[in-house]
């Protein structure tokens, strides 16, 4: 049995909505569950979480307003998700690590938007790795990976499949948080799977097959550990 934590990007799931492809990684995540593992998914809110930041910008709320506004964004799309698990999942959508612990210990499957202000999502999925004790993180992302630079600004930027997360923190673009911040895996995020000794698999969100793969060991994407 292996704990795994899955991060689906906004990216994929909500920009826009692709039901076709939300539907499909239920079945997957509902396929894992049954082959005995444990799971949590956490979702980002992608464009929609996007747009509403800037009408928050537009209205001079701060930014901590700006990423409450965004959270609940996320947890809309994590209700979606959690509906159409049905009996596999929880009553609802969990918004605390000691919810998503409880819901762990009932053997459900977790799901799971934003936290609180100061953390993206994929930092929700590091800190529900750390508290479940998850030996794996994957996520979904528009990308088939990692690479040296930004492929969608730089036509010869070359993916990397496999990398320690002290080379992943000299790719990155922000070291910081910023709200709506959109980049393979924030800086905080790595700090806290790195302390905790967790794989992650980033590959690419709109082949939902490659999660099975990630599960059960297969070369897939960018692998960081």
């Amino acid at each position: 049995m292996t704990r795994i934590v899955v991060r689906i990007g906004g990216s994929v799931v909500a920009s826009p909505i692709n039901i076709d492809i939300m539907s499909k990684y239920v079945k997957l995540v509902q396929e894992i569950h049954l082959q005995g593992h444990q799971i949590a998914v956490i979702l980002g809110g992608g464009t929609l979480a996007r747009e509403f930041i800037n009408i928050a910008k537009n209205l001079n709320l701060e930014s901590d307003a700006q990423d409450r506004i965004a959270i609940s964004v996320s947890r809309l799309y994590a209700q979606l998700f959690t509906e159409k698990l049905g009996k596999f999942g929880w009553s609802k959508v969990a918004t605390t690590l000691d919810e998503a612990a409880e819901c762990f210990s009932q053997g459900k499957i977790v799901v799971m938007g934003g936290l609180k202000p100061g953390h993206t999502t994929d930092t929700v999925g590091a800190l529900v790795a750390e508290r479940l004790g998850a030996e794996l993180l994957v996520k979904g992302t528009d990308q088939e990976g990692v690479y040296t630079k930004d492929p969608r600004k730089f036509s010869d930027a070359v993916k990397i499949d496999q990398m320690t997360f002290n080379d992943l923190s000299q790719v990155l673009e922000c070291s910081e948080h910023k709200v709506g911040i959109h980049q393979v895996i924030d800086a905080m995020a790595i700090d806290i799977l790195k302390r905790n000794h967790v794989k992650a698999v980033v590959f690419n969100g709109f082949k939902p097959e490659n999660l099975l793969l990630a599960a059960n060991g297969k070369n897939v994407g960018t692998i960081i550990s």
